[in-house]
């Protein structure tokens, strides 16, 4: 259980910032890191488990039968990202207390961070692909709020939509990927998926399924080309960026095909995809980052570049090349993080990121000069610092491992053009700010941040150096721990700072040199460079979404005239050509299963049926007499439902039917007596066709499930209603217990539609017509008198009936759905005989409670069986004897149907109580009347 609060203590914590609102930002803070800061010490309480070779896993069923459950696994290569995400999750915390302005919303930037840090956990410790892929998601999400968080500015927001376009949009590629791995394994499950490696490449299905996971990788982590997006994500505030593209977000990508990579990789197509995607990516970022002249700038295409370091390294595949892939992770995430937080220092103390009005900062901002100069040149690669030792770990790989054929010597040509590119733009990072005089002053004085604002900065760069100098003592334990996770096998290496003279450290002095002296160069490069235009992804990104939106509209044009008569005709129109196409797949139209004798009733029935149907669509300008048809059409479905042996369905759709015509009556007032004729003969024609060839369709497919014998759950059912649900009535029982979630579910719906209707309607005014569409006027009887004497005397009869219902539905036809119905109904019939001013006087009470009363004496219900360890909605019944009364059985069910009755009652009165209200009582002037009877015409 340890491992299922290491991962929901993050998710638990979104809800501290919003519920401690009213807390001093202080007290927010502290409040908000203490559920992650729990689970970083139960992460590490977990190591010596780890260390000892134990296999940590945890699984809860969540949907079985999709194969899917909240299972959560720690192992080496989840144990580097937890600490990862928590640890610099907490620092950045500490920093974006002191970074953002006392105006600022900072709960909901807390409960945004938090929640992002929660679904990076998620995805790092998810035992399931389809887990994986919620938490993936919900990382899209979160970081769409993150990157907009500054909403009021148009950067931020195209920032924050780019991104939630390009993620969005792999995410998708990359659970189509994730089902075609499901499908060949027979699993989600990471362990049996891993080890289907020969399995995966084997299939035919493999070249589609990588490159939709990679799809899905490579968009997340910013490689070519989808780069773009992550530039114009700086637009967050700085804690976002040093957050999500340092340790977070854009590693998800790096974290896939690292946890993937025993089930997915070995195959040449891998290799030649993913280590040229990298290196391109890699040269790519690198390029940018020199000629960018804005701090953040920089970084974002710094960190592209070495995302793109890290896929190359993957791409390699070799067990040295996962082990060097894995080590600049984490160099990278401590380096990277630092040079972010200092480059919000800089702006928060000095008013601008833009090196043209930064230089000489360091005699006003010493320490902060120091702490960036240490983490770039950890970031350029220069020796003693930690960056150093995973880079020529890339060096040393790219000359080993032949990727390319005959043009393998390509590969160590582009890794050390990359080690030049990176120390170019990390010298001039840190010399263009700190030690080249100012062209321009900077908008602020200069000076040093609070201590405490420093101290993620300080913690950061001393683990650049420590590492550097002690890589074996610092990481080399959890790396072991890593590597043994991705290739599933121990690897023996050893981290030390001097290998001897060798090719790489040769191209490591090629890379320093030529890294400095392209730093002297770049400003004729950039001179020489103004006359060619580059492309810029961004206009070509927004261009295509313009082209999309675009040409939505235009079909949204044809498509959408506000006609209810094209939307239906289009909608039939679709549902016709799939199930023709269903039905032309079957060898045969007719089964095997014996055929009854005809019923002259059930004949009968149907005549009628087809006779109510036909004549409400010849009536529908008729208003009453369609409606009459209508409720003849409802009652033979309510007698057909008892013909069958179906008295619950009967009495279901008998009450409904009541309510629905209720509603419908209700509704007619301010509808026209009578409905002008405007549709054409071809439209009638068409219509006419359309519905004939549908009705035919279906009633053929109908034919062909009821002629054939098809496996079905009825027989589970009926055998387990009295020992599984205590219950003779099956229909009740599967609601209130077998499909009780179902039922939840349902009548949540249901009260929050009573709740929006009522919500439209609940101020709405229209005054009572003086007189009908011909000029008749409106009879002076307010309520016809037989009615209202009638409804008094009913009312009583009809609440008792409805308990009687109520009580008896586990056992016997009925239940809390058609009890509410009855309930409903004899209410508002109340209202209608005696208007609502005099029933509202009498029920003094709001419907709204009852419905929400109901739905959560449901829910908790259900979670009342947690309690005693069975999963929710577990029902308990029980037999008593009581004196007087005799044997009587008691079930946990009856409370939920409560709930389901109370719903039903709340959300129905809702609805059609407040329909009756829309009209005032009293009866205007003809002169003041709005003609509530004036209509709009439908387009055709």
């Amino acid at each position: 259980m340890t491992l299922l609060w290491i991962a929901l203590l993050p998710l638990l914590g979104v809800l501290v910032p919003a519920l401690g609102a009213g807390l001093r930002r202080r007290e927010c803070s502290l409040a908000t890191a203490a559920l992650p800061a729990l689970a970083l010490l139960l992460t590490l309480f977990e190591v010596p488990a780890l260390l000892d070779g134990e296999s940590l896993r945890v699984a809860v069923d969540w949907i079985p039968t999709l194969g899917l459950e909240l299972a959560f696994r720690l192992d080496g290569l989840s144990l580097l990202f937890n600490l990862l995400i928590l640890g610099i999750g907490l620092l950045i915390l500490l920093y974006a207390h002191f970074y953002l302005a006392p105006e600022e919303p900072y709960a909901r930037f807390y409960a945004y961070l938090i929640l992002f840090m929660a679904s990076m956990v998620g995805i790092v410790m998810a035992d399931n692909l389809l887990l994986l892929w919620l938490f993936w998601e919900l990382t899209s999400l979160s970081s769409f709020l993150l990157i907009g968080f500054w909403s009021h500015r148009s950067d931020a927001r195209k920032g924050a939509r780019m991104a939630l376009a390009v993620t969005g949009a792999g995410g998708l590629a990359l659970l189509a990927g994730f089902l075609l791995i499901g499908d060949i394994v027979g699993s989600y499950a990471l362990d049996p998926v891993l080890e289907s490696g020969d399995l995966i490449l084997a299939d035919p299905r493999y070249p589609w399924l990588l490159g939709l996971v990679l799809l899905g990788a490579f968009a997340k982590s910013a490689q070519f080309p989808f780069q773009f997006w992550l530039p114009h994500a700086m637009a967050a505030p700085t804690p976002v960026s040093a957050y999500l593209h340092s340790a977070t977000m854009v590693k998800a990508g790096i974290f896939l095909m690292a946890r993937l990579h025993p089930a997915l990789a070995g195959s040449e197509l891998w290799t030649l995809t993913v280590s040229l995607v990298g290196m391109v990516t890699l040269l790519y970022g690198a390029w940018f980052a020199l000629m960018k002249t804005e701090l953040k700038g920089i970084l974002a295409f710094s960190t592209v570049s070495h995302l793109g370091l890290v896929t190359v390294l993957l791409g390699i595949g070799s067990p040295m090349a996962v082990l060097a892939a894995l080590f600049h992770i984490l160099n990278h995430a401590t380096f990277k993080a630092a040079l972010f937080m200092s480059a919000g220092i800089i702006d928060h103390e000095t008013g601008t990121r833009e090196l043209g009005r930064l230089g000489g900062l360091h005699r006003a901002m010493p320490i902060t000069a120091l702490l960036t100069s240490i983490a770039g040149a950890a970031m350029a690669g220069v020796p003693l610092f930690n960056g150093f030792l995973s880079k020529e770990m890339l060096f040393a790989e790219a000359l080993a491992t032949p990727v390319l054929g005959g043009l393998s010597w390509l590969m160590p040509l582009l890794a050390t053009l990359g080690g030049v590119l990176s120390v170019a733009y990390s010298g001039r990072l840190v010399h263009a700010v700190f030690f080249k005089p100012a062209r321009q002053a900077p908008p602020k004085s200069p000076h040093e941040p609070p201590r405490l604002m420093r101290l993620p900065v300080e913690i950061f760069a001393a683990l650049c150096v420590l590492v550097g100098l002690f890589p074996s003592a610092m990481a080399g334990g959890l790396l072991d721990l890593a590597t043994r996770a991705v290739l599933l096998e121990p690897l023996d290496f050893h981290l030390a700072i001097w290998h001897g003279i060798n090719l790489p450290l040769g191209m490591s002095v090629v890379a320093l040199l030529g890294g400095v002296g392209l730093y002297h160069l770049h400003r004729h490069l950039r001179r020489f460079l103004k006359g060619f235009e580059p492309v810029d992804a961004r206009l070509v990104f927004e261009a295509a979404m313009q082209r999309l939106a675009l040409r939505s509209e235009r079909l949204l044009k044809r498509l959408d005239n506000a006609s209810l008569q094209r939307y239906m005709a289009l909608l039939l129109f679709a549902a016709l050509a799939l199930t023709a196409l269903g039905l032309g797949m079957m060898p045969s139209l007719a089964g095997d299963r014996p055929q009854r004798p005809a019923d002259g009733v059930l004949l009968t029935g149907a005549a009628l049926l087809i006779f109510g149907a036909i004549g409400t669509v010849v009536a529908h300008r008729y208003r009453l007499i369609s409606l009459l048809l209508l409720s003849m059409v409802g009652l033979l479905v309510s007698l057909t439902f008892a013909r069958f042996s179906a008295p619950d369905l009967a009495l279901t759709q008998l009450s409904v039917e009541v309510v629905t015509i209720i509603l419908l009556m209700l509704a007619l007032f301010f509808l026209p007596q009578k409905t002008p004729r405007e549709s054409s003969m071809p439209r009638n024609v068409r219509d006419v066709a359309l519905a004939g060839a549908l009705g035919m369709v279906i009633a053929s497919l109908n034919y062909a499930v009821l002629t054939r014998d098809t496996p079905s759950i009825s027989g589970f059912f009926i055998d387990n209603s009295v020992p599984g649900g205590g219950g003779h009535n099956v229909v009740n029982v599967i609601l209130v217990d077998f499909r009780g979630f179902d039922t939840l579910g349902e009548i949540t719906v249901l009260a929050l539609a009573g709740l929006a209707i009522f919500k439209l309607l609940n101020r709405l005014r229209l005054f009572m017509p003086h007189s009908d569409a011909e000029g008749r006027v409106w009879a002076p009887d307010r309520y016809p008198m037989i009615l209202t004497t009638i409804s008094q005397t009913l009312l009583p009869l009809a609440l008792l009936v409805s308990v009687f219902i109520f009580l008896r539905g586990h056992n016997l036809p009925g239940g809390g759905f058609i009890a509410g119905l009855i309930s409903a109904v004899a209410l508002i019939l109340l209202y209608m005989a005696r208007g609502v001013e005099w029933a509202q006087a009498r029920l003094d009470f709001q419907y709204q409670p009852v419905a929400i009363a109901g739905v959560g004496i449901a829910a908790l219900t259900g979670a009342g069986s947690w309690l005693f360890g069975h999963p929710y909605l577990t029902s308990a019944f029980g037999h008593f004897h009581l004196p007087l009364i005799g044997d009587l059985e008691l079930a946990t069910a009856l409370i939920f149907d409560l709930g389901v009755y109370l719903a039903v009652v709340g959300a129905t009165l809702m609805i059609l109580a407040n329909l009756g209200k829309v009209t005032t009582p009293h009866r205007p002037a003809k002169d003041d009347v709005a003609p509530a009877t004036a209509f709009v015409k439908e387009k055709r």
